[in-house]
């Protein structure tokens, strides 16, 4: 990159890759590779046949030349692309706990990205707000995904608003191959159901959802200021309301609901983590669950 790094955002790059290499060395490596297969057997190398092989794999031609039996050996073809969408809207700023949801956004991309190089695939990324920003073209080794995670931390977005269905167009029309996909979001957005329907068709396709425990209730602390994090705006609520905070919670667990039952009608997996909890508990079972189900 041309530009310099400023020194904090350089440490907090160096931190979070000697972290997520950690776990994607003890835990994620081989769950990345698990849950999501190469995209076929590809040819290998001929040997001598063994008693007990598959008498379909015998090579014919190299048989006749060589007065033996030999047979064709396939391996699987595990290159693959990984291409994160990384949602950078106003709304990911926000954190009531030791860290805001951008930042376990980011913590999670690193170890996605470190998973996909473990295991010789290629990493690209795709910055977005109201519309895209930046995009990275999918390639492998270390060196690439430290920038990528430089990318998540220094860029500077314009926008503050949150479009995925744009981010959505333009990795569909990026990924010329069959990809593996993953949003990573506080799904701060609407209309989006179509574009994901059509995404899932073409790509193994994932949805992290990142939430934060005060947007799901609120404390009881009287008059509070709520400021929309995108657009700005301000509303002063009472939250010794009992009716008020029962109904912004009801109304709150029925989008969740809502959601969750949209995805899982058009088979999108979605794995939500909360800012005030590990997300290696729910990733790993995640990639369990895929395994189990290939």
């Amino acid at each position: 990159m041309a530009e310099t790094l400023p020194k904090e955002v350089f440490k907090k790059v160096r931190q979070l890759e000697i972290r997520t290499r950690g776990l994607v060395n003890n835990i994620f490596s081989g769950e990345y590779h698990s849950a999501f297969k190469g995209k076929g057997m590809e040819f290998a190398e001929v040997r001598e046949y063994q008693f007990g092989d598959d008498v379909r794999a015998i090579d014919w031609n190299v048989s006749a030349r060589r007065d033996d039996v030999f047979i064709k050996v396939y391996e699987e073809e595990r290159e693959q692309t990984l291409m994160i969408l990384f949602d950078a809207s106003g709304s990911g700023a926000f954190g009531s706990t030791s860290q805001s949801k951008r930042e376990l956004a980011a913590e999670i991309c690193a170890t996605l990205a470190f998973s996909a190089i473990k295991n010789n695939d290629k990493v690209g990324l795709i910055i977005f707000t109201d519309k895209v920003e930046k995009f990275v073209v999918p390639r492998k080794g270390r060196t690439h995904v430290l920038r990528i995670l430089r990318e998540i931390f220094f860029f500077e977005p314009q926008g503050k608003n949150t479009n995925i269905s744009a981010a959505l167009d333009f990795a569909t029309r990026a990924l010329k191959r069959r990809a593996i996909v993953f949003l990573v979001s506080d799904l701060m957005d609407d209309s989006y159901i179509e574009k994901m329907k059509l995404i899932n068709k073409k790509h193994d396709f994932v949805v992290i959802h990142i939430i934060d425990p005060r947007e799901l209730s609120l404390p009881e602390v009287g008059l509070l200021y709520l400021e929309d994090a995108e657009t700005g705006e301000c509303y002063l609520v009472d939250t010794f309301d009992e009716e008020f905070l029962k109904s912004y919670e009801s109304r709150i667990s029925q989008v969740q609901a809502n959601r969750k039952a949209q995805l899982q009608r058009l088979q999108i997996d979605m794995v939500q983590v909360s800012t005030d909890k590990s997300y290696i508990k729910p990733l790993a079972a995640f990639f369990r669950q895929r395994e189990m189900r290939q």
